[in-house]
């Protein structure tokens, strides 16, 4: 088994002990470290990002060929952490124990997410199973008063303040979450507009993981579904199909054929993860594509309404007008001109 260990806010000592245990290329910057790695003890990468207001992030994007056991100190009673699992699975401990192994601890599964806080055990420990694609994104947030944030002192009081126990919570299953947490990784952009938007897209992670755990608590979450694990997957498949390839023409009959579930699966499905009917995902996908086209290209509106998929300038205008309060044309005129 690898083992890590690292200290609280100490995230410069992690990556060096990270790579000391496991190799690879690291890079450090004032707010984000990366260990690219390509050996035989494992493949991937792991990150982190520094933000403001005590928030700091780390992903992990690993296949490993040992037991990788994470070994998180913890400041009792100041930091909420959110895990999710967008692929394989992970297990979490309050304590280090030398011969205790994944199966003993609380499992995240893929598309589950989880709530930590440390009460009275000074530890997370983290386990990665070996041989096993394991994508997963952890958010800490420091509550402690030095943040002054109303929002932090809204997590220290739902989470940690009057809890005589470790917190943790291991929510359903949330698609919504992980694709978000995909445009957090594919941010290209540099310095000012990158730490923009990481914060923003964080933020929106950070709403979605609170607005799932009350649901869940308050057992408002979506009807009850019969799909399984699987099939879940093969849904998140097809999301990201459809959010890639907005424009290629999606029949049910086909999207059905391509993973192999029912017509009647997919539509509980997409109702169950995205509240919304197969056809009102890829109309959503489609319009939301063809805003990013308005704003960022210089193509005309008859080339953005082909380029994502629809078949008819009048109804895309129609549906447009619908979501954004103006036609296509007037929302271009008036891109420009506030970029003028």
């Amino acid at each position: 088994m690898i083992t890590i260990a690292s200290k609280v806010n100490d995230l410069y000592s992690f990556f060096d002990t990270l790579k000391s245990e496991i190799g690879g290329t690291l890079e450090k910057s004032t707010t984000e470290c990366k260990l690219e790695i390509n050996n035989d003890l494992a493949s991937g990468s792991i990150r982190s990002i520094a933000l403001e207001d005590g928030i700091f992030v780390l992903e992990f994007n690993i296949t490993a060929t040992e037991n990788i056991q994470i070994t998180l100190d913890a400041l009792l009673a100041t930091h909420v952490n959110f895990m999710y699992c967008s692929k394989g699975k992970l297990a979490h401990s309050f304590t280090k124990e030398s011969d205790k192994t994944s199966a003993d601890n609380s499992v995240i599964d893929a598309f589950q997410t989880s709530i930590v806080a440390n009460i009275i055990s000074g530890q997370n420990v983290i386990f990665i199973e070996k041989d096993v694609e394991t994508v997963a994104t952890l958010i800490s947030v420091n509550t402690d008063g030095s943040n002054n944030s109303e929002w932090s002192a809204s997590l220290k009081d739902a989470f940690i303040s009057d809890k005589t126990t470790d917190y943790l919570y291991i929510g359903s299953y949330n698609l919504k979450i992980a694709e978000s947490i995909k445009q957090l990784q594919s941010i290209k952009q540099k310095g000012l507009v990158r730490k923009l938007l990481t914060k923003g897209i964080v933020n929106v992670i950070l709403a979605l993981e609170i607005d799932h755990h009350n649901k869940d608590l308050e057992s408002l979450e979506m009807e009850p579904t019969s799909l399984t694990k699987m099939e879940i997957g093969l849904i998140a498949q097809l999301t990201e199909y459809i959010n890639e390839y907005p424009d290629l023409d999606h029949k049910v009959e086909n999207l059905s054929d391509r993973v192999g579930l029912s017509a009647a699966k997919l539509q509980e499905g997409f109702k169950f993860q995205h509240d919304l009917t197969v056809c009102e995902y890829i109309r959503s996908i489609r319009l939301t594509k063809s805003e990013q086209l308005i704003i960022n290209t210089d193509l005309n509106i008859s080339e953005i309404v082909y380029s994502v998929g629809f078949t008819s300038r009048s109804y895309f205008s129609k549906i447009f007008k619908e979501r954004f309060d103006c036609t296509p044309s007037e929302y271009k005129k008036s891109k420009l001109a506030v970029s003028a």
